[in-house]
């Protein structure tokens, strides 16, 4: 089992900038990948970022590119997520997930909003 917590969260202008923060706790040791995602009303959850704890990489959607900075600290299993440059498209519930070979698991979310 691996539990995943967000937050960081919160209002914010657009041009602004957050930190989001997602710890993991259990069996971490089984998974490689953190990735984020976000969800706004009446949308499909979309992919924003990812990175692999094993060599660093990253990869980012194309909406946030140049913008989201994902990032992780390994001792304290922990990813985080540099917004800047926030957009009102940006507004959603963001949610951390990771994976080992048979389950996926995922956080609460943590809500965004950026206002114009």
């Amino acid at each position: 089992q691996v539990q995943l917590v967000e937050s960081g969260g919160g209002l914010v202008q657009a041009g602004g900038s957050l930190r989001l923060s997602c710890v993991a706790s259990g069996r971490t040791s089984s998974t490689d990948f953190m990735r984020w995602y976000r969800q706004a009303p009446g949308k499909e959850r979309e992919f924003v970022a990812r990175i692999r704890w094993s060599g660093g990489s990253t990869a980012y959607a194309n909406s946030v590119k140049g913008r989201f900075t994902i990032s992780g600290d390994n001792a304290k299993n922990t990813v985080y997520l540099q917004m800047n440059s926030l957009k009102p498209e940006d507004t959603a519930v963001y949610y951390c997930k990771t994976y080992t070979t048979t389950m996926a698991y995922w956080g609460q979310g943590t809500q965004v909003t950026v206002s114009s």
